[in-house]
């Protein structure tokens, strides 16, 4: 197996902030919105310390077999400073994003760093909401009363769907892992102009065309797993948060490789010394590696999953053969499913 440090794109938005230069040791410019930490994206991409691009460096084995499931690489992760609130946006499904724009989708989820005092995030609707309302809110700038608040803490973790409407409000530093996609269509932006001093431009028929009106549905709680917390579950990336304190070791095996995101401390993964804001990747392969010091960090790999049933129990379980959620067996798999935000084409039914 092999382990490599891994350097960021730098994303300069309009709406970030300094605290990923001054707290996280990233370079490139102000304001510091995104640093791209794992990214084979076009948009994007991440590099090595010695100038090499991952995606070139990398051969397909030390991925695994997972993701030579997929066409391109699945999944992006990302450090965001919102010193002022993101958008409003939405981002559609596989199936429309193919149809319509010749791109995946975005599925995605946000793991709190920071959080200002008041800060939150916004999460669909507060109430089913109907297509007139949500126009009629977008042109009077009145869309943020329709829309859940939900203040956030350092440590959270929120699984946002595709279609889904949401934004980052001001305050929130986040680690953000996502789809392998760059499509957002921004409902609402505060009548913000760029840097040539232009209105940003608006989605809001193609939003409307994906977002789901209800209002949003947490998803419940996985169960733990190899002293891991699992975060999120989708077809496209798992994500969970890893502990260190003192010594422990991280199980490779040949299916997926893995990023290690230090979210919090500092310690060294194999020979590799790490602080709070750096991304490691693990080759997929088999053994384990030594993980040392005291850290916090948010691992993600691509597993696949499978749903077993017997007469008193659902479950479902991953290709390592680990169990991250049961139910009742009465439950239909559609149902427990939806629990989770899954549904039957990211899983098999046994």
């Amino acid at each position: 197996m092999s382990i490599y440090k891994l350097k960021a794109s730098i994303k300069n938005y309009i709406w970030g902030g300094t605290r990923l230069r001054d707290r996280y040791g990233k370079a490139g410019g102000e304001p510091l919105a995104e640093s791209w930490e794992l990214s084979f994206h076009p948009d994007g991409m991440t590099t090595l310390e010695d100038g090499r691009v991952l995606k070139d460096a990398l051969p397909p084995s030390e991925l695994g077999e997972n993701c030579a499931a997929f066409s391109n690489f699945p999944l992006l992760v990302k450090l965001i400073d919102a010193k002022q609130s993101l958008s409003v946006q939405v981002h559609p499904s596989d199936a429309y994003a193919l149809k319509h724009e010749g791109s995946y989708g975005k599925t995605e989820m946000w793991y709190i760093m920071e959080a200002d005092e008041g800060a939150g995030i916004y999460l669909g609707f507060k109430r089913k909401t109907s297509e007139r309302e949500i126009r009629e809110a977008t042109e009077n700038a009145s869309l943020e009363t329709l829309l859940n608040f939900v203040p956030v803490r350092k440590g959270e973790c929120y699984f946002i769907p595709a279609g889904t409407v949401h934004a980052i409000g001001a305050g929130c530093l986040i680690c953000e892992v996502q789809q392998n996609s760059n499509l957002t269509y921004r409902i609402y932006d505060y009548g913000r102009k760029d840097a040539s001093g232009n209105l940003r431009p608006l989605h809001t028929e193609k939003a409307l065309a994906v977002m789901k009106r209800a209002p949003y549905q947490p998803s419940l709680t996985f169960l733990p797993v190899d002293g891991e917390k699992t975060l999120g579950i989708s077809r496209y990336f798992y994500t969970s948060f890893l502990s260190v304190e003192g010594e422990c070791k991280l199980r490779v095996d040949p299916s997926s490789f893995k990023a290690l995101i230090c979210v919090a401390g500092a310690g060294t993964v194999g020979p590799e010394p790490v602080k709070c804001g750096d991304s490691i990747l693990v080759s997929a392969g088999e053994g384990d590696v030594l993980l040392k010091g005291a850290a916090r960090f948010v691992a993600v790999s691509v597993r696949k999953y499978t749903v077993t049933r017997s007469e008193t129990e659902i479950a479902l379980v991953d290709d390592l053969g680990r169990v991250h959620a049961k139910c009742d067996g009465m439950e239909s798999t559609e149902s427990f499913l939806s629990y989770y935000h899954l549904t039957k084409d990211d899983v098999e039914i046994c």
